[in-house]
């Protein structure tokens, strides 16, 4: 079992936020794999389906950002889960717009939903980063981080949204490698089995006619006969 947490801020003011590409990406997967339907739970909404072979727990903590781990640390114990069964996706202000890195273990980097983690359950989690790019200047941070995407960043955020969609079964089985394959533009397909090559069917001897007899080979003899 896996608990996948997206990381942002609850209510329809925050929604299209760069800082909510954590709850962007969980929603995505849930709706694409068929998950139940979102119910409030572990101070946020939570919701569980399967993943390939795989049951996995999509949690949004609704404790805003800073207090994410707070629900992430209740969930966890609930289900009696250890961190590297947990898996978040979240903002990350290091990558460009468009990337996604995997990370397992590591600091918080100044991120304050990945710090109340780190208070709540430890840092042995892994994390999907999410790149949404830096504003270039410190100061503009958090103002960045919490206003909407631009029209501009609709293709790349789609993609994104796509490739993870497309790689959680592979995420929920461990695989971290496909699962980021899958968020390659153009991922290679899987291979197909190799067809069988129908095997042609014997070919049936000529029909033999039967020996004639003598009577008959002694008719054939006779002047006139045919």
């Amino acid at each position: 079992m896996k608990l996948f947490v997206g990381l942002g801020n609850p209510g329809s003011r925050y929604a299209g936020n760069r800082h909510n590409i954590g709850f962007m990406a969980v929603d995505r997967i849930a709706a694409s794999h068929g998950f139940a339907p979102w119910r409030q739970k572990f101070q946020g909404q939570v919701t569980e389906g399967r993943l390939s072979n795989e049951k996995v727990v999509l949690l949004k903590p609704e404790t805003f950002m800073n207090l994410s781990g707070q629900s992430v640390g209740e969930a966890m114990r609930f289900y009696k889960l250890t961190p590297q069964e947990i898996v978040v996706f979240h903002d990350e202000l290091d990558l460009p717009p468009g990337k996604v890195r995997m990370k397992a273990g590591g600091g918080h980097a100044g991120h304050n939903g990945l710090r109340s983690m780190h208070q709540h359950i430890g840092e042995s989690y892994a994390r999907v980063r999410l790149g949404i790019g830096h504003p270039g200047d410190k100061e503009r941070v958090a103002g960045y981080v919490l206003s909407d995407f631009a029209k501009a960043d609709a293709p790349w955020l789609e993609e994104v949204l796509t490739g993870v969609e497309r790689g959680a079964p592979d995420l929920a089985e461990g695989n971290s490698s496909r699962f980021m394959t899958a968020l390659s533009p153009n991922p290679a397909p899987k291979p197909a089995p190799a067809p069988q090559t129908a095997q042609p069917e014997p070919a049936r001897p000529a029909a033999q006619q039967p020996p004639a007899s003598p009577f008959e080979r002694l008719r054939r003899l006779l002047p006139g006969s045919r």
